[in-house]
Protein backbone atom coordinates (compact mmCIF):
# COMPACT_ATOMS: atom_id res chain seq x y z
CA UNK A 1 0.00 0.00 0.00
CA UNK A 2 1.01 3.61 -0.34
CA UNK A 3 1.31 6.60 1.86
CA UNK A 4 -1.81 8.75 1.81
CA UNK A 5 -2.24 9.91 -1.76
CA UNK A 6 -2.46 13.66 -2.13
CA UNK A 7 -4.21 15.63 -4.80
CA UNK A 8 -1.08 17.48 -5.83
CA UNK A 9 2.65 16.89 -5.88
CA UNK A 10 5.34 14.82 -7.52
CA UNK A 11 5.12 11.08 -7.09
CA UNK A 12 6.91 7.90 -8.07
CA UNK A 13 6.69 5.84 -11.24
CA UNK A 14 8.11 2.58 -9.87
CA UNK A 15 5.84 0.02 -8.20
CA UNK A 16 6.17 0.26 -4.40
CA UNK A 17 7.72 -2.68 -2.58
CA UNK A 18 5.35 -5.40 -1.51
CA UNK A 19 4.86 -5.80 2.23
CA UNK A 20 2.39 -7.51 4.56
CA UNK A 21 1.80 -4.17 6.25
CA UNK A 22 0.56 -0.90 4.85
CA UNK A 23 3.40 1.15 3.42
CA UNK A 24 3.43 4.91 3.91
CA UNK A 25 5.33 7.07 1.44
CA UNK A 26 7.05 9.86 3.37
CA UNK A 27 9.55 11.41 1.00
CA UNK A 28 11.57 11.44 -2.20
CA UNK A 29 15.29 12.10 -2.52
CA UNK A 30 15.57 14.80 -5.16
CA UNK A 31 19.14 16.08 -5.24
CA UNK A 32 22.60 15.54 -3.78
CA UNK A 33 23.63 18.42 -1.53
CA UNK A 34 27.26 19.21 -0.85
CA UNK A 35 30.13 16.74 -0.73
CA UNK A 36 29.36 14.77 2.45
CA UNK A 37 26.44 12.63 1.28
CA UNK A 38 23.54 14.93 2.12
CA UNK A 39 20.36 14.74 0.06
CA UNK A 40 17.58 17.25 -0.41
CA UNK A 41 14.13 15.86 0.27
CA UNK A 42 10.70 16.28 -1.20
CA UNK A 43 8.42 15.67 1.76
CA UNK A 44 5.18 13.69 1.63
CA UNK A 45 4.51 14.12 5.34
CA UNK A 46 3.45 16.98 7.57
CA UNK A 47 5.73 15.74 10.37
CA UNK A 48 9.24 15.60 8.89
CA UNK A 49 11.00 15.99 12.25
CA UNK A 50 9.03 13.04 13.56
CA UNK A 51 9.55 10.87 10.50
CA UNK A 52 13.23 11.64 9.92
CA UNK A 53 14.61 11.22 13.42
CA UNK A 54 18.11 9.69 13.69
CA UNK A 55 17.79 5.91 13.46
CA UNK A 56 14.56 5.96 11.44
CA UNK A 57 14.78 3.30 8.73
CA UNK A 58 13.02 3.36 5.38
CA UNK A 59 12.24 0.87 2.66
CA UNK A 60 13.55 2.16 -0.66
CA UNK A 61 11.60 2.32 -3.90
CA UNK A 62 14.25 2.25 -6.61
CA UNK A 63 14.70 0.49 -9.96
CA UNK A 64 15.91 -3.10 -9.76
CA UNK A 65 19.18 -2.08 -11.40
CA UNK A 66 19.96 0.32 -8.53
CA UNK A 67 22.69 -0.79 -6.09
CA UNK A 68 20.23 0.17 -3.35
CA UNK A 69 17.50 -2.19 -4.52
CA UNK A 70 16.31 -4.32 -1.60
CA UNK A 71 18.35 -2.39 0.95
CA UNK A 72 17.02 -0.26 3.83
CA UNK A 73 18.10 3.34 4.38
CA UNK A 74 18.65 4.73 7.89
CA UNK A 75 18.64 8.40 8.87
CA UNK A 76 21.81 9.76 10.46
CA UNK A 77 20.78 13.41 10.63
CA UNK A 78 17.94 15.66 9.46
CA UNK A 79 18.16 19.42 9.18
CA UNK A 80 16.81 22.45 7.31
CA UNK A 81 19.17 24.34 5.00
CA UNK A 82 17.90 27.59 3.50
CA UNK A 83 14.32 26.37 4.12
CA UNK A 84 15.02 23.09 2.29
CA UNK A 85 14.81 19.74 4.13
CA UNK A 86 18.10 17.87 3.96
CA UNK A 87 19.02 14.47 5.36
CA UNK A 88 22.17 12.44 5.93
CA UNK A 89 21.93 8.65 5.87
CA UNK A 90 24.01 5.73 7.11
CA UNK A 91 26.51 4.40 4.54
CA UNK A 92 26.13 7.50 2.36
CA UNK A 93 29.32 9.43 2.99
CA UNK A 94 30.02 11.37 -0.19
CA UNK A 95 28.35 13.05 -3.13
CA UNK A 96 28.74 9.99 -5.38
CA UNK A 97 26.85 7.88 -2.87
CA UNK A 98 24.15 10.52 -2.55
CA UNK A 99 23.72 10.75 -6.30
CA UNK A 100 23.10 7.01 -6.46
CA UNK A 101 19.97 7.62 -4.36
CA UNK A 102 18.51 10.54 -6.29
CA UNK A 103 14.81 9.95 -7.15
CA UNK A 104 14.48 7.14 -4.60
CA UNK A 105 11.18 7.03 -2.71
CA UNK A 106 11.20 6.48 1.05
CA UNK A 107 8.56 4.22 2.64
CA UNK A 108 7.83 3.14 6.20
CA UNK A 109 5.59 0.44 7.61
CA UNK A 110 2.28 1.51 9.10
CA UNK A 111 -0.49 -0.49 10.73
CA UNK A 112 -3.17 -1.20 8.14
CA UNK A 113 -5.83 0.13 10.48
CA UNK A 114 -4.14 3.49 10.85
CA UNK A 115 -5.79 6.42 9.15
CA UNK A 116 -3.98 9.30 7.50
CA UNK A 117 -3.65 12.27 9.82
CA UNK A 118 -3.19 14.86 7.08
CA UNK A 119 -5.86 16.88 5.31
CA UNK A 120 -6.40 16.09 1.64
CA UNK A 121 -4.59 12.74 1.98
CA UNK A 122 -5.85 9.19 1.45
CA UNK A 123 -4.44 5.71 1.20
CA UNK A 124 -4.71 4.11 -2.23
CA UNK A 125 -6.98 1.38 -0.92
CA UNK A 126 -9.42 4.06 0.29
CA UNK A 127 -9.71 5.53 -3.20
CA UNK A 128 -9.96 2.31 -5.21
CA UNK A 129 -13.60 1.37 -5.76
CA UNK A 130 -15.04 4.84 -5.23
CA UNK A 131 -17.67 6.04 -7.69
CA UNK A 132 -16.63 8.93 -9.91
CA UNK A 133 -19.40 11.53 -9.98
CA UNK A 134 -19.91 14.47 -12.32
CA UNK A 135 -22.98 16.71 -12.10
CA UNK A 136 -24.59 14.23 -9.64
CA UNK A 137 -24.27 11.37 -12.14
CA UNK A 138 -21.95 8.37 -11.73
CA UNK A 139 -19.66 8.28 -14.75
CA UNK A 140 -17.11 5.70 -13.63
CA UNK A 141 -15.22 4.02 -10.84
CA UNK A 142 -11.66 4.31 -9.55
CA UNK A 143 -9.83 1.06 -10.28
CA UNK A 144 -6.35 2.04 -9.09
CA UNK A 145 -4.03 4.94 -8.32
CA UNK A 146 -0.84 5.49 -10.31
CA UNK A 147 2.00 7.48 -8.75
CA UNK A 148 3.75 9.20 -11.62
CA UNK A 149 6.83 11.42 -11.34
CA UNK A 150 4.78 14.55 -12.01
CA UNK A 151 1.65 13.79 -9.97
CA UNK A 152 -0.81 11.12 -8.85
CA UNK A 153 -3.39 9.81 -11.30
CA UNK A 154 -6.75 8.24 -10.54
CA UNK A 155 -7.29 5.45 -13.05
CA UNK A 156 -11.00 5.41 -13.80
CA UNK A 157 -13.04 2.82 -15.68
CA UNK A 158 -16.05 4.53 -17.31
CA UNK A 159 -19.51 3.46 -16.20
CA UNK A 160 -20.94 0.63 -18.27
CA UNK A 161 -17.59 -0.48 -19.63
CA UNK A 162 -16.13 -3.95 -19.29
CA UNK A 163 -12.90 -4.99 -17.62
CA UNK A 164 -11.04 -4.94 -20.92
CA UNK A 165 -12.07 -1.45 -21.97
CA UNK A 166 -9.77 1.55 -21.96
CA UNK A 167 -9.14 3.36 -18.70
CA UNK A 168 -9.09 7.11 -18.16
CA UNK A 169 -6.24 8.84 -16.37
CA UNK A 170 -7.60 11.62 -14.17
CA UNK A 171 -5.00 13.99 -12.65
CA UNK A 172 -5.53 13.93 -8.90
CA UNK A 173 -5.48 17.70 -8.46
CA UNK A 174 -8.05 19.86 -6.72
CA UNK A 175 -9.08 21.66 -9.90
CA UNK A 176 -10.27 18.35 -11.41
CA UNK A 177 -11.08 16.34 -8.26
CA UNK A 178 -12.50 18.95 -5.87
CA UNK A 179 -14.10 16.48 -3.45
CA UNK A 180 -13.29 13.05 -2.04
CA UNK A 181 -15.91 11.52 0.24
CA UNK A 182 -14.73 8.09 1.34
CA UNK A 183 -17.72 7.58 3.64
CA UNK A 184 -20.13 8.29 0.80
CA UNK A 185 -18.07 6.12 -1.54
CA UNK A 186 -17.44 8.75 -4.19
CA UNK A 187 -15.11 11.30 -5.70
CA UNK A 188 -16.53 14.35 -7.43
CA UNK A 189 -14.84 15.44 -10.64
CA UNK A 190 -14.99 18.56 -12.78
CA UNK A 191 -13.00 17.34 -15.78
CA UNK A 192 -12.01 19.48 -18.74
CA UNK A 193 -13.83 18.84 -22.02
CA UNK A 194 -12.75 15.66 -23.73
CA UNK A 195 -11.36 13.84 -20.67
CA UNK A 196 -14.30 11.44 -20.34
CA UNK A 197 -15.62 11.63 -23.88
CA UNK A 198 -14.38 12.51 -27.32
CA UNK A 199 -14.87 16.11 -28.24
CA UNK A 200 -17.68 16.42 -30.77
CA UNK A 201 -16.60 17.54 -34.23
CA UNK A 202 -17.93 20.92 -35.21
CA UNK A 203 -19.97 19.77 -38.18
CA UNK A 204 -22.96 22.03 -37.69
CA UNK A 205 -22.56 23.26 -41.26
CA UNK A 206 -22.33 19.76 -42.71
CA UNK A 207 -26.07 19.21 -43.35
CA UNK A 208 -26.37 22.51 -45.18
CA UNK A 209 -23.24 21.79 -47.18
CA UNK A 210 -24.52 18.32 -48.04
CA UNK A 211 -27.88 19.72 -49.10
CA UNK A 212 -26.18 22.30 -51.26
CA UNK A 213 -24.10 19.62 -52.94
CA UNK A 214 -27.19 17.45 -53.59
CA UNK A 215 -29.35 20.29 -54.93
CA UNK A 216 -30.11 20.03 -58.70
CA UNK A 217 -28.35 22.50 -60.93
CA UNK A 218 -30.41 25.11 -62.76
Amino acid sequence: MAEPTRKEGAKAAVTPPAAPRTQLRVGRLVKAHGLKGALKLELYTDDPEGRFTPGATFTLQVPEASPWHGKPLTVREFRWMNSHPVAFFEDVDDREGAESLVRAILWIDQDSEAAPDEDEAWYDHQLVGLDVVRDDAVIGRVVRVDHLPSQDMLIVRPAGSGSGDAEILVPFVKAIVPEVDVRAGRVVVTPPPGLFEDLADDDSDAPEASAAEDAPED
